[in-house]
């Protein structure tokens, strides 16, 4: 099947090696710490229920040894009254369990899920170019799920199970002991299974994680806007249906072997109960036939010996519960402990309102090799290239760049240009070197207000399926109509919102779709012209407008950037003959810099690209 050959060999591994030990019992512990206050409201709800259950079959054995044979109708009464008030009590005491028991559970889980999407969102972008953003999603909804589940229910029934049982085998014991223990002859038979069978349904549960994950993927990839409009213009539709029914039919297969595995155990689990529930009867109708028992005792007996095998019989297909929602919980924790290579040091300080000097000191820089992953269940693996082999993208770069200076990165695909504007806002750390902002390197500062003071501009500008105000708000959430309308003005955007129904409020699409490229690159300009920043970073900022709008926006961010540090990436190179400074890359390297003119006259790679790129375009018509 399909499916089985694209399951990540690694993922597995890992998945079959795994064991769940008492450390991630007591570590799911530690998060209910906050809550212990509750855990004892919980456990004294669950110790009055289990009381209160067991105060009708004590009053049937009394009504059948001593209000019958006496035929006190007042005191039948008095027990029938009881009765009701016991079942009564128990109702509303369950209802206090279960808020209890619920409010344990999903504040744990609401503490657990904030931590752990506050610690995906500061993970280092290698980790996103690598992992499916359907299998993370995945991974951060469904098993926290089921973890929560273990909680609110599964808690609950455990807890309660364990009350109930020992309070009715003490009970058993005051009234017959002999009947006691023969009830409790078949127990080992309902312990015996539980590791064999907690084994099997966990492996279950993983594999069927697994498949659910790869499903959701395929949804998730296929399903947003470009995804979708891939499999149409290729017309894909049909084996995408196909592919997508395997993972699905592995999905439906091992729910089924799942349930009519959990079903049979069960059915086992009942038959065993109803054999010591015979055993009791039969037994102690003997000892009621040699009067060494009364009637009503063995009434009693009988209706507390379900109140034996029943909890059992929860607390074995509990037991599964537990392992298989530890699974969960492992797979939650597996995200959580995933390290962070990007992290402030130590005593970090803030980078306060920076002049905006950047100095390259012979910085070197290579990109993670397929060795170096954070999650390795979830990152893609395609082949192992160690370290050594992994050739540096940005080599022995020693530049300065001062501030207010608009400084152009200039060279043929690949040759580190990109990367080079991920190097400053730290996106990811240098190899070799150190990169500094106004002499602060910027391992040294954090990273909040490093990037609160860069802005950037990429050559695909992601928007929000949000408002247009939304958009804007998300580099100044405190800005007011006026700033606003000040920044789409110099980002020649605000005639177009202004013409929209909505105005501001129009509604952009899933990453801006709704917009046109122009419009959608015109939005991100204004974004970062409403966060002021000292540094800015254009990457191909203007490629997607015709020439009537870039030539309105090249004057715009002229304005804009006056008194900035600019990072300019642009292979249109007439875009940038105006710049202070131009550095030319060659396979990672600086091999110019210099001015327009200046560079023109060495007749070097930056003369050789303008004259095969641009000038053709220059000359008049």
């Amino acid at each position: 099947m399909m499916m089985m050959h694209s399951l990540w060999p690694r993922d597995r591994e890992s998945m079959k090696g795994a064991k769940i030990d008492r450390e991630s019992a007591s570590r799911v512990w530690r998060f209910a710490r906050p809550y212990r206050g509750m855990v004892g409201g919980f456990l004294l709800t669950v110790i009055a229920q289990a009381l209160l259950g067991l105060l009708p079959p004590l009053l049937f054995g009394r009504i059948i040894d001593d209000v019958i044979p006496n035929k006190d109708t007042g005191l039948l009464t008095w027990f029938a009254i009881l009765i009701v008030l016991a079942a009564l009590g128990s109702g509303v005491v369950a209802l206090f369990e279960r808020y209890w028991s619920s409010r344990i559970g999903e504040g744990v889980i609401y503490d657990l899920r904030t931590q752990l999407f506050d610690h995906v969102q500061r993970l280092p972008l290698a980790f996103f170019t690598r992992t499916q953003t359907g299998t993370l999603t995945n991974r951060l909804n469904n098993d926290v799920i089921g973890a929560q589940r273990a909680l609110t229910a599964t808690l609950g029934t455990v807890v309660n199970n364990v009350i109930v049982l020992i309070t009715t085998l003490i009970a058993m014991l005051i009234i017959e002991w002999r009947l006691t223990l023969l009830a409790l002859i078949i127990t080992p038979l309902f312990v015996a299974p539980y590791r064999k069978i907690g084994q099997i349904q966990q492996n279950l549960t993983r594999e069927g994680m697994e498949y659910n994950a790869q499903m959701n993927s395929t949804m998730t990839e296929r399903f947003n806007v470009s995804g979708a409009l891939l499999v149409k213009l290729f017309g894909r539709q049909n084996s995408e249906t196909e592919m997508f029914s395997e993972r699905a039919s592995a999905v439906r297969d091992i729910g089924i072997r799942s349930a009519l595995f959990t079903r049979s155990f069960m059915i086992m689990l009942s038959l065993l109960g109803a054999i010591g529930t015979a055993l009791v009867y039969g037994l102690g109708g003997y000892f009621a036939i040699q009067e060494s028992i009364d009637a009503g005792d063995l009434v009693t007996m009988g209706l507390l010996v379900g109140r034996i095998y029943q909890p059992l019989t929860g607390l074995t297909n509990a037991r599964i519960d537990v392992l298989t929602a530890l699974v969960s919980f492992d797979r939650v924790f597996e995200v959580l402990d995933a390290p962070s290579p990007l992290v402030d040091r130590p005593g970090a300080s803030e980078l306060v309102r920076p002049e905006g000097r950047i100095t390259f000191d012979d910085v070197t820089f290579r990109y993670p090799d397929s060795t170096e992953t954070i999650i390795p269940s979830l990152e893609t693996q395609s082949s192992v290239v160690s370290d050594a082999d992994t050739p540096a993208v940005i080599r022995n770069l020693s530049v300065t760049i001062q501030p207010g200076q608009l400084v152009a990165l200039v060279g043929p695909s690949g040759a580190g240009k990109t990367t080079i504007t991920n190097l400053v806002p730290r996106l990811y750390d240098v190899t070799g070197g150190s990169l500094r902002i106004d002499e602060h390197d910027v391992r040294d500062v954090t990273q909040e207000s490093l990037r609160r003071n860069i802005g950037v501009v990429v050559q695909d500008p992601h928007l929000f399926h949000e408002s247009i105000r939304d958009n804007l708000l998300y580099a100044k959430p405190d800005a007011t109509e006026s700033e606003l309308e000040r920044a789409c003005r110099a980002a020649q955007i605000w005639d177009t919102i202004d013409k929209l129904p909505g105005g501001l409020d129009t509604m952009v699409g899933e990453r801006g779709y709704r917009m046109s490229g122009g419009e959608k690159q015109r939005l991100s300009i204004a974004r970062m012209l409403l966060k002021d920043p000292a540094i800015v970073i254009l990457d191909e900022a203007t490629s997607s407008l015709d020439s009537e709008n870039e030539a309105l926006v090249q004057q715009a961010l002229a304005e804009a950037l006056h008194g900035r540090t600019a990072l300019v990436i642009a292979h249109r190179l007439s875009t940038i003959t105006d710049a202070d400074l131009i550095l030319v890359l060659d396979q990672g390297r600086l091999v110019e810099q210099g001015t327009h003119d200046a560079l023109m006259t060495n007749d070097g790679l930056y003369s050789e690209l303008y004259n095969t790129l641009v000038r053709g375009d220059l000359e008049p018509a």
